[in-house]
């Protein structure tokens, strides 16, 4: 694969930008005399700072729509309709057997000995 110029300029920038990032993180991290400085011993990360925001008032922010609901419906309240339908179905079913004599008291799953 072979990269233009700007390509190959634009991934030296951007390697220079990542090593002067790790340059200044290391330099703050590793700083004997940080908490003199009243900021602790972590460096603040305002991208970091604001993910954190953004996921504690994720709920103040909701708007139901349409597409929410579809996904809680197809996701939470019809996958566990389904599976109580399904185990009703197959319960009635082994109880129909053991009512109607199909099935002997020594071969049921689950008895009283």
């Amino acid at each position: 694969m072979v990269l233009s110029a700007e390509e190959q300029e634009f991934i030296k920038r951007k390697h220079e930008h990542t090593l002067k990032l790790r340059g200044e993180f290391l330099k703050q991290s590793s700083n004997p005399y940080r908490h003199a400085t009243g900021e602790g011993g972590t460096v603040f990360d305002a991208g970091l700072a604001r993910f954190q925001a953004m996921r504690v008032s994720n709920y103040e922010h909701f708007k139901p729509t349409g597409k929410s609901f579809r996904t809680g419906l197809f996701a939470v309240v019809l996958p566990i309709a389904l599976y109580a339908w399904a185990l009703k179905a197959e319960r009635d079913g082994r109880e129909e057997k053991y009512r109607t004599g199909q099935v002997a008291y020594k071969d049921r799953q689950f008895k009283f000995i």
